[in-house]
């Protein structure tokens, strides 16, 4: 085994399930608080949630940190997006400025901000965004791998490693984004390799394609899995083989996250799997993982189904760059509030009638 693949091995090892008696010991608590039992519906499972991926039934306030990963597809040249591949590169441009949805909102709930060029096609020198580019774009999965194994491997561990630099900095919670052109068909064809589904089911519009470009997009999808043969038990092996260096790196961020009792929170469809990925590699990373909302894209219910996640909003978001994450925020710094800050029916002096 190589010296990657050992690293991964002990990455994988690493993540566990989120603590049993901490989410017990919320739930108690919440059911101790001046309000009839279960009345915040979602919130105190959120709540409950965090408390369990933290560690703690009284998690100190949370401090959040949006990663967003971004990378070029080979895929591109097949014709499967609304947009130009020199768009991923312009838009990393537009996140240095602060210019993007998602500097917007993560300002907002008052994350920080993380961008990363994780395998942007054109090599880049852009204050505020991190360079960590595991290969110049990816190659066209139609004809053959997408990546290698070893550069797969790489992706991942980039990404792990930069969780532990944020989380030793501090970060309780990690919003995970993408920015790439292609990189729905890249999700589809990964999602339908580890899941075994018909890539129709999991093919949607993307950046805004037309009934025929989502046709195509299957097409696409189908030769990419029939050039390649993935193995669904091989997760590595199926991320290598359609690609995805952003989704491998944020694979990586999320085991990385779960792995030192941080809440990771999924954005849309790719993003979603990534946590694919990472739940591929680590069963126990679901426990740790959020759910933001739900994206109209057709496979993004399928894979939020197989992580056994809810999502916290429904808002018919489809922009992806950790959009979702960053709005998701301030209801699970609202969850950790009501769990530690709330009065309890014998703090406060109200009878409890026990419902």
């Amino acid at each position: 085994m190589s010296e990657l693949e050992q690293r991964l091995v002990r990455l994988v090892a690493s993540v566990r399930l989120a603590s049993a008696p901490a989410r017990e010991a919320a739930r108690s608590e919440l059911d101790m608080k001046t309000k009839p039992r279960g009345s915040l519906g979602r919130l105190e499972e959120i709540a409950a949630g965090i408390a369990a991926a933290r560690g703690t039934a009284s998690p100190g306030p949370l401090r959040a940190t949006v990663v967003v990963a971004a990378a070029d597809h080979g895929i591109a040249a097949e014709g499967v997006s609304a947009y130009p591949q020199e768009v991923t590169a312009q838009m990393l441009a537009n996140f240095a400025t602060g210019g993007a949805a998602v500097c917007v909102l993560a300002k907002a709930a008052g994350a920080d901000l993380v961008v990363v060029d994780a395998g942007v096609a054109t090599a880049l020198d852009l204050e505020g965004v991190r360079s960590v580019p595991i290969v110049r774009g990816s190659a066209n999965a139609t004809k053959g791998p997408a990546l290698t194994r070893d550069d797969a491997v790489r992706a991942v561990l980039a990404g792990a490693d930069l969780a532990e630099e944020l989380t030793l900095s501090g970060t309780t919670v990690l919003g995970l984004g993408e920015m790439g052109i292609a990189n729905t068909t890249v999700a589809a064809a990964l999602a339908a390799a580890l899941l075994g589904r018909d890539p129709e089911a999991l093919c949607g519009p993307g950046t805004g394609v037309d009934v025929d470009g989502v046709t195509h997009k299957v097409a696409v999808v189908r030769a990419m899995l029939a050039a390649n043969e993935p193995d669904p038990a091989d997760a590595i092996g199926c991320l290598a083989a359609v690609g995805g260096c952003e989704i491998g790196f944020l694979a990586g961020v999320a085991l990385g996250g779960a792995a030192r009792d941080s809440v990771v929170v999924l954005d849309g469809f790719i993003s979603s799997v990534a946590g694919l990925v990472a739940a591929s590699l680590a069963p126990g990373f679901t426990s740790h993982a959020v759910a933001s909302h739900l994206s109209p894209e057709p496979g993004h219910a399928i894979v939020l189904e197989r992580l056994h996640l809810r999502p916290v909003l429904d808002l018919g978001l489809r922009l992806g760059e950790g959009s979702g994450a960053a709005l998701a925020l301030p209801i699970l710094a609202a969850a950790r509030d009501i769990l530690v800050e709330m009065s309890t029916f014998a703090a406060a002096g109200v009878t409890d009638t026990g419902r």
